[in-house]
């Protein structure tokens, strides 16, 4: 059956775009006094749990390119949720906004309000790329289903990150220590800067690059043991670990060749630009800790607050560390089979994500 997708006059056939995997909800959001423009992608569902995954907010070049975003950003959430113990299915929201053209931003985001309210608990959203804290405190007061609030899903997901970096140090050196090891950080947005903040004190040396040289100078100012690094440099540094916390296919054809670093781990979503260039790092020699894996507390951080009246952030931080037990045990699947780590990743999200598609039937 051909699935399509109309923004604004134009049909696509979701079939022909390679991140469509039969999902089961893909619409185009509008309003035009706003001026909002955006999707909501539902990949899973499970029963009556919602569907998590954080909104995005960002001026795509062109409408596919926004589609397939969020198409390929829910089914990394599916993947994520499964791989974190969670019922929930994945989603995600891409809201279509050019600062210099389409409407006032706070006009915007109380029309996807509106818009999320429509799907009546089905998706349940937070803050990501382009959208901040204040923001969601102001959605809040216009939707139930905004989360982010009572915890801080950065620091969660940074702490996810750290655990999933000390379980494969430990893999590689036998020990969890960041004393002896290099870092390159790629991006120091708000997941980025957090990593930075945990691993500063004790890591032996630290590179990092940004789009924004604002931020980068008022890093060096807080930080000033970093090196800053050309945008176009990081990912070739020769330290023991490449960190990507910007946008996704950090690891790509151009640039494979180039990476000098022993392990993969950072807070970026949609890492790799194809399940091959898996297969070419592990040729290389080179560790990969599958993104989802590793950036998944702060989903587990969100859907701990939306959950509960009371958060115990014991209870929680004990979540998070069983990123350390799951990255573990792909590890040693990997070095007993020899299978790159992501594609053992994805084989398992799907044999965990298939019960409870069974179970809803």
């Amino acid at each position: 059956m051909s699935a399509k997708c109309k923004i604004g006059s134009k049909f696509y056939n979701l079939n022909s775009l390679k991140p469509y995997d039969s999902h089961k909800l893909v619409k185009y959001i509008e309003d035009e006094e706003s001026g909002l423009r955006g999707i909501i992608a539902i990949h899973r569902t499970n029963g009556k749990h919602p569907s998590f995954g954080a909104t995005r907010m960002w001026e795509y070049a062109k409408d596919e390119d926004a589609l397939k975003d969020a198409l390929r950003l829910s089914k990394l959430m599916t993947y994520k949720s499964a791989m974190a113990g969670l019922d929930c299915g994945g989603a995600k929201g891409v809201i279509m906004h050019n600062p210099e053209g389409n409407g006032d931003k706070a006009s915007i985001l109380k029309a996807y309000a509106q818009k999320v309210n429509e799907l009546e608990g089905m998706f349940v959203t937070g803050t990501d790329v382009g959208l901040t804290q204040k923001d969601i405190l102001g959605l809040q007061k216009d939707s139930p289903y905004f989360v982010g609030l009572r915890v801080n899903p950065t620091l969660y997901t940074a702490y996810g990150v750290l655990e999933a970096i000390q379980t494969a140090l430990d893999h590689v050196y036998n020990s969890r220590k960041l004393s002896k090891r290099s870092f390159a950080i790629q991006g120091i947005g708000k997941i980025g800067t957090k990593l930075l903040d945990l691993l500063y004190s004790e890591a032996k040396e630290i590179f990092v690059t940004d789009i924004d040289m604002r931020r980068l100078r008022a890093i060096k100012q807080k930080y000033p043991r970093v090196t800053v690094v050309d945008v176009d440099e990081i990912h070739s540094q020769e330290v023991d670990i490449f960190s990507p916390c910007a946008l996704g296919l950090a690891i790509n054809e151009d640039n494979i060749s180039e990476i000098k670093a022993k392990l993969i781990i950072g807070g970026a979503n949609n890492q790799l630009e194809s399940p091959e260039i898996g297969q070419k790092l592990a040729e290389m020699g080179i560790l990969y800790v599958p993104d989802y894996v590793a950036n998944a507390g702060g989903l587990i951080s969100v859907v701990s607050e939306y959950y509960n009246k009371d958060i115990e952030p014991d209870e929680l931080m004990g979540s998070i560390c069983k990123i350390g037990d799951r990255t573990n045990e792909i590890l040693k699947k990997n070095l007993k089979t020899e299978t790159p780590t992501n594609i053992i990743a994805d084989r398992l999200a799907r044999k965990a994500t298939k019960s409870y598609e069974k179970a809803e039937a």
